[in-house]
């Protein structure tokens, strides 16, 4: 309440009396009348009821005036007493915006000043302003900008700006607009903020020119940078030793032109150019003391560039001595009287010497890359064609035949084609030595000619003979230096075929990622009631990914044991801990093919790796379901022998032909029912890799038509004491899923739609995320009920799932179990699982085992 609501008051009584006194002077009037017409009126009695009324009616009025009078009082004193309590309220605020360290201030929906406290003003006092109640907030503006009182601004988010003082000190304000268009302000000291902030940011520069200096200081290479105005800024201590500098030349940022000039190094820009004027990035130049460098220069963004300095003299004196050798080679092979050639598959030149070149009529080096027979003559080539083909199929061939020289002459040639062997074991060439042996075809015709000249002869033919084993010595030595030169190149060949094995193992978790989701959807969906066409289609659906990931996961497989990547993890376990987990899940597969599937467990403790021996026995099983007719049947059992416990895997299926039991374990070898194989026949191949890598034995026994053996000796081992392992009925896999919260984290959506999909379909409760903010978004993690937790092992930017998992266990009061899922099968990460209590698998993830493995972890 203002101080205008009394003056009005004082008004309103002065109008009520005023008309009290008005009606008062009616009444007076009124009764004057009267008495002054009763003398005159002929009705006394009507006068004088007239009057009455009269009198009555100014009664009520009067009676009313004095009820309004009274109202007025008592609304004069709750006006009054409003009016202190305002006042006390208006005390209170002011007292409150004082008692705040921020500056405050409240402006009218005008925008004009209507109230502060004294932090405000002497934010103004700073330039000499005496702040009033009503000024503008247009006007404030135009006054800090007027007396230099805002140095710097820094745009926040739409209710906050940050101001930095003409005394050094930073203020955010934080403004609200009220409910009738006001707006309140309120301005926070934040230097203390800004002052740390920069010393944080000051820090981290700091560090990170650390970090590149000794990254810099660290490399094999000499690096110097030179700014955009040519001066050198960072540099390292190589870069100092291979050009000839010391510390002291770099003080001051000298210019880098200057600075090489006396170094005895090439200058070397990005706008360096070539004798022809192109462009020149790189160089080699030999310095004085013998070392060879190679500069090359890589333009900067920013318009400076860098430069590496890289000793290569050790690389060029090789590259020398190669060239030197290959010189050396070609010098012998070209003054070798015998003619000497390679010949690749294509049946293409792929080396001649002199003697050969010369012999045909061509010029040096043009038969490099001309077909055999081109050069040869198609009449000739046909004859030669039956000693290539039997060169190319590995044979080693020496045949005589008659050739015309280039002069047209027709000589006689001992021929010899070597093949040359490939990675593989087949034959990518062939190798050519040729021999005139025209004089010794005369010679021996002239022997049979003229045999009274025997002796002579013999003794010519004697020092021809001791000519030709001196060519032959010759040609020995010259065989094993390209025998040396084809080793060379196998080994080359087996290095590529290992580098391309280890990519296939590197890049199978983005191989199985998209397949690892559709099928954990069509898992979902073989849950769920539908039609039976809709059924059948979406079964399809699922046995051809099962194919596919069988075929890649095999694939995968298979390269990483030939790239080393899986190194066996042993330890001694129970065996049906590992039976009990696999039984169930081809209980269910055998079923569905109409096949009787049995399994006998066994407490033998055993000594080996239970994933790989896992793998080994998945292998055959599904080998066994694969060529077994529907109504046969399948053994899962053990047998414990003096020498290991022996693990069989027996069926009734078409059985394998006893000239196949030696090649089945080779790769892409495959059993004689192909209808029914859709592999690539590397099932076997993989198992008898495995074993070998664990140190096993594996023998097979079959009979056509009537099944197969497969048996596995594993050697015996001895538990910790504290081993002990619940077992789970087979009955039991599932019902103890029905209501359990499950939580699922994985940087793919699609994963987790599938995974929600599948459990969902179990009876699960299943929450979903692809990362720690949004699971908080959705529940309360460190209270909300969980049972169990699944999170994948890599998440997006280098999130690892076990410090996600680390983070929510630390909130909760419990530690309910982990399942990690992955595709790395590396030891350490195994170790680091089980040093954790969690469990791991591996993708694709299958939905049967997966159930198995939830309702393991469930059963406590």
């Amino acid at each position: 309440m203002d101080d205008t609501t009394p003056e009005l008051l004082r008004a309103r009584i002065a109008e009520l009396e005023a008309e009290n006194a008005r009606l008062n002077k009616i009444r007076n009037a009124l009764v004057e009348r009267v008495e002054a017409s009763s003398a005159l009126r002929a009705a006394p009695y009507a006068a004088f009821e007239h009057s009455v009324i009269l009198a009555e009616q100014v009664r009520e009025r009067t009676e009313a005036l004095n009820a309004a009078l009274h109202d007025l009082k008592h609304s004069h004193q709750a006006l009054k007493l409003a009016n202190e309590e305002a006042a006390t309220a208006h005390q209170r605020l002011i007292d409150a915006i004082e008692s705040i360290s921020d500056a405050f201030a409240l402006f009218d929906a005008d925008k004009q000043l209507v109230l502060c406290n004294n932090q405000y003003r002497q934010i103004w006092a700073l330039c000499g302003v005496d702040i009033q109640r009503g000024t503008t907030l247009a006007r404030c503006l135009e006054l800090a900008v007027e007396h230099n009182l805002i140095v710097e601004t820094q745009v926040g988010n739409e209710d906050a700006n940050i101001y930095r003082l003409c005394d050094g000190r930073w203020l955010q304000m934080n403004s609200r607009t009220t409910g009738d268009g006001g707006l309140v302000a309120l301005y926070t000291d934040i230097t203390e903020l800004k002052a740390s902030e920069a010393a944080q940011r000051e820090q981290a520069l700091e560090q990170k020119s650390r970090l590149l200096k000794s990254t810099v200081d660290n490399l094999s290479q000499g690096v110097v940078l030179i700014n955009a105005e040519g001066q050198v800024e960072i540099w390292n201590d190589l870069f100092l030793t291979l050009c000839g500098l010391d510390r002291a030349q770099m003080e001051g940022a000298p210019r880098f032109e200057r600075l090489m000039d006396g170094s005895g190094v090439m200058l070397l820009t990005p706008s360096s150019k070539d004798e022809r004027g192109q462009p020149l990035d790189e160089l080699t130049q030999e310095l004085s003391d013998g070392r060879v460098v190679e500069i090359r220069t890589h333009a900067l963004p920013t318009g400076g560039y860098v430069n590496t300095y890289t000793d290569i003299t050790e690389h060029s004196r090789y590259a020398e001595t190669l060239r030197e050798s290959e010189r050396w080679i070609r010098l012998i092979t070209d003054h070798v009287p015998a003619l000497i050639a390679y010949v690749g598959e294509d049946m293409r030149y792929q080396f001649t010497n002199k003697v050969y070149d010369d012999w045909y009529g061509w010029p040096r080096g043009s038969l490099l890359g001309e077909t055999i027979g081109r050069v040869h003559g198609d009449a000739q080539f046909e004859r030669l064609k039956p000693y290539v083909d039997r060169a190319l199929a590995g044979e080693s061939v020496t045949f005589e035949i008659e050739e015309a020289n280039a002069a047209g002459e027709n000589r006689y040639l001992l021929k010899a084609y070597v093949p040359n062997m490939g990675s593989q074991g087949k034959p990518v060439g062939f190798f050519v030595m040729i021999r005139d042996i025209t004089e010794r075809r005369r010679t021996a015709m002239a022997l049979q000619q003229a045999y009274q000249n025997l002796e002579h002869r013999v003794r010519e033919r004697t020092s021809e003979l001791t000519d030709l084993n001196q060519q032959l010595r010759q040609e020995i030595g010259e065989r094993k230096a390209i025998e040396s030169r084809l080793l060379e190149a196998k080994q080359e060949a087996e290095q590529a075929n290992l580098s391309k094995t280890k990519f296939l193992a590197a890049v199978s978790h983005d191989l199985l990622q998209p397949l690892n989701a559709a099928r954990l959807f069509t898992g979902a969906l073989l849950e769920q009631p539908m039609p039976e066409r809709i059924a059948h289609l979406i079964g399809s659906v699922s046995n051809s990914l099962e194919d596919v990931e069988r075929l890649l996961s095999t694939l995968v497989d298979i390269s990483k044991l030939d790239a080393g990547v899986i190194q066996p993890d042993v330890s001694a376990f129970r065996v049906n801990e590992l039976l009990d987990n696999i039984a169930p899940e081809y209980t269910h597969i055998a079923k569905s093919e109409g096949i009787h599937f049995h399994s006998v467990s066994c407490t033998a403790v055993v000594q080996t790796d239970p994933a790989l021996l896992a793998r080994i026995l998945r292998n055959l099983l599904s080998n066994a379901v694969r060529y077994t007719n529907p109504g046969g049947r399948i053994l899962l059992g053990c047998r414990r022998r003096a020498e290991g416990l022996e693990v069989q895997v027996c069926d009734t299926g078409s059985g394998i032909p006893s000239d196949q039991l030696k090649t089945i374990f080779q790769e892409f070898k495959r059993g004689n029912n192909i209808s029914q194989d859709k592999g690539l026949g590397l099932g076997l191949a993989i198992v008898e890799k495995i074993v070998r890598m664990l140190g096993h034995r594996i023998e097979v026994r079959s009979e056509l038509g009537k099944g197969s053996v497969f048996s596995v000796m594993i050697p015996y081992g001895e538990l910790a004491p504290q081993h002990t392992v619940p077992q789970l009925q087979i009955a039991d896999i599932g019902e103890r899923l029905k209501g359990c919260n499950i939580w699922m984290i994985d940087n793919d959506q699609s994963i987790c739609d599938g995974m929600a999909t599948l459990l969902n379909g179990w009876g699960c409760k299943v929450t979903t995320a692809i990362g720690l903010e949004q699971l908080r978004e959705q529940v309360a993690v460190g209270t909300a009920p969980l049972d169990l937790l699944i999170a994948d092992y890599h998440l997006d930017n280098n999130v690892i799932g076990v410090d996600v998992v680390r983070d929510i266990m630390k909130q909760r009061p419990d530690e309910p179990p982990v399942l990690m899922i992955t595709a790395n099968y590396s030891n350490e990460l195994k170790q680091q699982m089980r040093e954790l209590g969690y469990e791991l698998m591996h993708k694709p993830i299958r939905p049967l085992k997966l159930k198995t493995m939830l309702s393991h972890l469930m059963r406590d």
